[in-house]
Formats: structure tokens, C-alpha cells, sequence
């Protein structure tokens, strides 16, 4: 049955202040523990390295709790259930207080450049006292899950190669070492999966981007500057997990990325992102009014553009459901949203949780099947020439019964406000939500084209 979209007079969407965070508790940090050691023991690995630096510690951190910052480090975890933990001067302090119990052995060469080098050790001999070179198959962890037609997955290695190298020179000769992020973010990752408490636990930060976002839309005025929206996009002192985007008018100026001072004006595109640790929104339309403000080249933006596209993000809310495959997902989006006419090349959705992006089930001949626990950024990007583009991401869990009956009763108020959100998308934005999907941000299906007119949005007729 074909979708009719308006656009017209539609209340907002509630948002929650005073959401405090939640707090990952021993037991979900035992379980994955356990769960990996699982995952070892069935694929036949002895021992795990997992490097972590600023930009790349959330596979480190899920087990510790904490990233090393400005500086590197590695977990290593072996089948007998030890743990060790290799830092850097300024981070010593933090295995103390790691979510794993683990030894420690300080490597000062993981500290910032000119720093004492006092207890200086080789990296070699590290992995030697710690018994690698006796281990048969031996995986290696950074964050990317590298997905080649042309290479094998197994044997490229996102870490530093002075770790690398130092790790095949403690080896014999028959020793095997894999990439081993699928176990973490592949298909059967465990990552992949969350519990009631580490669902509540990222709600935290998709409740915040969405408030952030709501916000800005809110506040948008001519004159104001992009960093002023910048700053609205901002909040609680948590940190981003995207770069901010606050862009009007011409982007890429000088191959820049940030939000500068540059003045708002009528007419003008605008692109605003802001996400923290368990989701992002994002949000891109025109400074303007009404449809009749549109640029001359692009006065059939709403018919051409917006509203196949809201249709599209309509078609996943209401489709996607556990049993489903990728590829099936897939197939649904191609179907109302063509790829070959809207020519979105990325995935329409990934998983998110202490990153943006993690890994993705939905591709063509996908055969990763929706689970209850995923967490899910829809992420659709059309780009049709002439057309400013358009977006609504935001995030969603997926979850059965017996989940949403744990989070109910472990987490009354995020179920309350859950609730309060597919109230909103099922009776004011008529979206046949399906059951399986809980709302993480306020703002899911929420669609305000042209931004000056902050009455009206997209709904399904």
C-alpha cells in the first residue's frame, strides 16, 4: 500500500530533561566477559589483543570501562581467564578501577611523546613473559571489522605496526594471527547484542543528542552564527561521538568541518549533527519558511526529495523486525526509497553503541538476522543532483517481550519515556510502528524541512 505524506501543523515531540546516566553494572560486565571467552573457545583462539587510543578505544573500553585517552594501550585476554592490561604512564592509575580484574605492566612507550621513559621495557619481551609465544591462534583487535572482497579480512591489522611487529617476533613460527573483530562487531559479535542495562545505559546519550537537536531546530534564527547552534548542539559536558556539525550555506570551505562564525541567512541550507555515546540526530533542510522560499532550481525539493525519503524512513520504522534478515531490510528501503533513483550508497542503518558507527547488518545478501538487543541508527542518505540533501537519523532499539518486560520493570522511567515516544510516532505521526521497536531518541520520525517554520512537519497522512 503507497505511503501519502503531508506536511502540516503537528505538535513536537515531548523531551526529557534530568535523565541521569546509567551506570553498567557487575553483572553486565561479568556477562561479557564470559561471552567472549565463549566466542574464543568457539573459533579456537588462546588469547585476544585488543589496542585502544583516543579515536579507537570502544572494543577496549567495553571490558574496562575506561579508554586511555591521549594515550595507547592493550587488554589482552586469554582463555584462562586472565587479563592484562599494558598502559602508559598516565594511566596506570586507572587499572585500579578497570571492570575487569587484570595485571598491569606499565609500557612508558605508550605515553605522550617526551615523557620520562623511566621503566622503559621491550614490547617483544612483554609478549614473551606473558607466555604468547606458546598459544596457538592468537587474535588481533583495533576497531574496524574490514569487510574485503579482494583481500582476506583475517590478515589486515588496524593497530600501530610497531605493536604488530613487536608481536610476530615474540611468535614461533606456528603461531596463528588474526584480525579478530568479528567477535566482537561481526555478524555473531557480541557486541552486537545488548542487555536492559546496557540499553538503558546508551538511551542516555540518544535522549540527549535528540534534546540537543529539538533544541537547536528550536532556537534557529537568521543572524545567529553556526557556532552559536554549535553550542546548542552541546551539552552536559559528555563528549561527542561525532564530529559537530552546524554548516549553512557552502560546506567544505577550505576543507572545513567545524562550525565557524559565519552568520545564518534566510534561504540558506543547513546541516546540524550532533551524538554521544548510544545515538546521534541529525537533521538537514533549508533556513526558510515555506515551500515557497525554495531556490528557483530547486522548487520541487519537497515532492523530489522530501517526502520519497520520509517515505523511506516511514517503510523502516514500520519493517523492520526480529527474524529479518539484512538483506531483507535491505530490500524493503530499495523498494520505497529506490536506491537506483536516490542514489544512497551507504548503508540505510548501522549499529551504534559507545561509537557511531560499530558494524552493519543491513547490505545487499545480508544474512544477519535482526535480534532482539541491537541498537540502530537509521542512517539513510539520498543524493539526487540539484537537490539539497535531506535527513532524520536518529536511534532505536530492537527488543522482544522478554525484554521489554526487563526494562519495564528494572527501568520504569525509561520505560515511561519509551512509551511516550511510540505514543508520538503512532498517533501523531501515524506511523505503523512495528512492535518490535523502541524509540531511544525523541526525535524518531520527526521531520521539519524547511526550518524557520517550526509548526509543521512531515507526518503520514
Amino acid at each position: 500500500m503507497t505511503k501519502t505524506i503531508s506536511y502540516e501543523k503537528i505538535k513536537e515531540p515531548k523531551v526529557f530533561y534530568d535523565v541521569s546516566p546509567v551506570t553498567l553494572t557487575e553483572t553486565t560486565l561479568n556477562n561479557r566477559h564470559q561471552n567472549i571467552l565463549s566466542a574464543m573457545q568457539a573459533e579456537n583462539y588462546d588469547t585476544l589483543i585488543i589496542y585502544a587510543d583516543k579515536e579507537h578505544g570502544s572494543n577496549f573500553e567495553y571490558f574496562t570501562g575506561f579508554f586511555p585517552r591521549f594515550e595507547e594501550g592493550l587488554l589482552i585476554i586469554d582463555q584462562q581467564h586472565k587479563a592484562t592490561l599494558i598502559l602508559g604512564n598516565e594511566n596506570l592509575k586507572m587499572c585500579q578501577h578497570s571492570r575487569i580484574e587484570a595485571d598491569l605492566i606499565h609500557y612508558p612507550q605508550f605515553s605522550l611523546p617526551n615523557q620520562p621513559m623511566d621503566n622503559e621495557k621491550n614490547l617483544t619481551e612483554i609478549f614473551k613473559q606473558l607466555g604468547l609465544s606458546d598459544r596457538n591462534k592468537i587474535g588481533l583487535i583495533g576497531w574496524k571489522l574490514f569487510t574485503t572482497q579482494n583481500e582476506a579480512p583475517s590478515e589486515l591489522f588496524d593497530m600501530p605496526y610497531f605493536i604488530v611487529d613487536a608481536l610476530k617476533k615474540s611468535l614461533s613460527s606456528s603461531t596463528q594471527v588474526n584480525n579478530g573483530a568479528h567477535l566482537l562487531i561481526g555478524s555473531k559479535g557480541i557486541r552486537t547484542i545488548n542487555n536492559a542495562n546496557e540499553i538503558a545505559h546508551y538511551e542516555y546519550g540518544a535522549n540527549l543528542a535528540s534534546r540537543c537537536m529539538l533544541n537547536a531546530m528550536n532556537q534557529l534564527n537568521i543572524g545567529m552564527r553556526e557556532s552559536d547552534i554549535g553550542a546548542l548542539l552541546s551539552a552536559e559536558g559528555q563528549a561527542s561521538s561525532v564530529v559537530t556539525i552546524a554548516a549553512s550555506g557552502k560546506r567544505f570551505e577550505n576543507a572545513n568541518f567545524y562550525p565557524t562564525h559565519k552568520s545564518l541567512k534566510f534561504g540558506d541550507p543547513i546541516s546540524m549533527t550532533t551524538g554521544f555515546k548510544g545515538g546521534l540526530s541529525s537533521r538537514t533542510g533549508f533556513l526558510i519558511k515555506a515551500e515557497s522560499d525554495l531556490p528557483a532550481s530547486q522548487k520541487n525539493y519537497l515532492e523530489a526529495l522530501v517526502m520519497p525519503y520520509y517515505k523511506g524512513v516511514v517503510s523502516w520504522l514500520e519493517h523492520i523486525a526480529i527474524g529479518k534478515t539484512g538483506d531483507e531490510c535491505y530490500a524493503i528501503i530499495d523498494k520505497s526509497l529506490p536506491k537506483a533513483i536516490y542514489n544512497w550508497h551507504l548503508n540505510p542503518g548501522h549499529y551504534v553503541a559507545d561509537e557511531e558507527w560499530m558494524a552493519s547488518p543491513f547490505y545487499q545478501n545480508s544474512k544477519v538476522k535482526i535480534a532482539s538487543g541491537m541498537i540502530f541508527q537509521i542512517d539513510i542518505i539520498p543524493s539526487v543532483a540539484g537537490l539539497t540533501g535531506v535527513s532524520a537519523e536518529e536511534c532505536v532499539a530492537v527488543a522482544d517481550q522478554a525484554l521489554q518486560d526487563g526494562l519495564k520493570s528494572e527501568y520504569p522511567e525509561l520505560w515511561e519515556r519509551i512509551t511516550t515516544r511510540r505514543d508520538y510516532i503512532i498517533n501523531e505521526l501515524n506511523i505503523k510502528l512495528s512492535p518490535d521497536i523502541l524509540p531511544l531518541s525523541n526525535t524518531v520520525g520527526y521531520l521539519r524541512p524547511f526550518l524557520l517554520e517550526k509548526s509543521k512537519a512531515l507526518r503520514v497522512k
